[in-house]
């Protein structure tokens, strides 16, 4: 199939709606072949996988680059790595520019967690005292100063509402939860949207993510967005181990009927919940190595594949290599993803480049 143009999660029809370029087949002696696409019309779940270096955050970028010139589409790309601002740089040669909105010190609305996330985001269990008090308050306040009213006014022991306002308080120090934070309706324009939560810790990137993931849903269940969501997402072990998971488990298992799609990269196949892995309709995978994360792909590995992804003639072994697995057709291609337009901020830096600066 190397001599004829292919849309991944669609098949050989490029003109049926929008789709981005991915790059090009890869031919058994390593040249390229014909172009690569990849459906943009519909809203799928892709899965980029692959060891550090070859090339998976970077693949991330080549979609969201496609995804900000499409029409129709709202992308939002979250940065835990401060490797996607680079979007709304100027682009190389007579390329096209990336239409792009950096929002930084981003911040979503203390409703956009249920009783049960908060309990989790704080770490108390909701059978104790304080975990209860905080349950109570999520579930009747929408800004923290409310959480609080409502703790405070709870009939309860003051050790108890000590400890609940405490962790609200600790929750207010991270600087992500705004009354007047991120909705759908910021989210949802033509550019791309690049969330740069670098620099956060673990759980308020998760509010962030789980935030943006529930206001993206929950705006295409009620219609209030025209434009199709697609949530992008790097370094997805780390929200799906966190209180962002069953926002993101309700994309993949119910997010097709609405319209709201999921990129997620990791380098971790392993670390990402089974339902991460079987519910994407297009993998893409760069080289891995680690038993784990080589397992917990070919469990979930596709009867129409003849042969394992981690065979040698078939797993890549150069960076931008990959192999893509198409579920909405049933097919599986060898390709090399197409260079980026807009610079790549995810190149490691080198003790060889500061003797050059010197």
């Amino acid at each position: 199939m190397t001599g004829q143009e292919f849309v991944v999660g669609r098949g050989q029809d490029l003109d049926a709606g929008p789709s981005g370029r991915l790059g090009a087949y890869r031919a058994l002696d390593g040249s390229e072949g014909a172009p690569l696409y990849l459906d943009l019309d519909g809203p799928h779940a892709v899965l980029i996988v692959g060891k550090r270096g070859y090339g998976k955050s970077y693949t991330l970028g080549v979609v969201a680059e496609s995804l900000a010139r499409a029409r129709g589409v709202a992308p939002v790309i979250v940065d835990p790595m401060d490797v996607f601002t680079t979007l709304d740089q100027p682009t190389r040669g007579d390329a096209d520019p990336v239409p792009a909105d950096v929002i930084e010190d981003p911040a979503v609305t203390p409703s956009a967690l249920d009783s049960r996330s908060w309990c989790a985001l704080l770490g108390l269990p909701p059978e104790s005292g304080a975990g209860g008090l905080v349950w109570q308050a999520a579930g009747e306040a929408d800004t923290l100063d409310g959480m609080r009213t409502v703790i405070d006014a709870v009939d309860a022991s003051n050790t108890d509402k000590r400890a609940a306002i405490n962790h609200v308080d600790m929750a207010e120090a991270w600087g992500v939860f705004d009354a007047d934070g991120l909705t759908a309706q910021d989210l949802a324009g033509p550019e791309i949207t690049v969330v740069n939560v670098a620099g956060m810790d673990t759980d308020p990137m998760n509010a962030v993510v789980r935030g943006i993931g529930e206001a993206l849903y929950q705006a295409r269940e009620t219609e209030t967005v025209d434009r199709l969501p697609w949530l992008l997402l790097d370094e997805a072990h780390t929200f799906f181990q966190g209180v962002a998971g069953s926002a993101l488990s309700t994309i993949l298992t119910r997010g097709r009927a609405p319209g709201v799609s999921l990129v997620v990269a990791t380098q971790r196949p392993s670390a990402v919940p089974e339902v991460g892995i079987s519910q994407s309709d297009v993998l893409l995978s760069h080289r891995l190595t680690s038993e784990a994360d080589l397992d917990a792909l070919q469990a979930a590995q596709p009867t129409y594949v003849n042969s394992s992804l981690a065979d040698e003639d078939r797993m890549p072994t150069d960076t931008g290599e990959v192999v893509i697995v198409d579920d909405s057709t049933e097919s599986v291609h060898a390709a090399q993803v197409r260079r980026r337009d807009t610079p790549h901020g995810g190149d490691s830096p080198s003790a060889s480049d500061v003797v050059a600066e010197d």
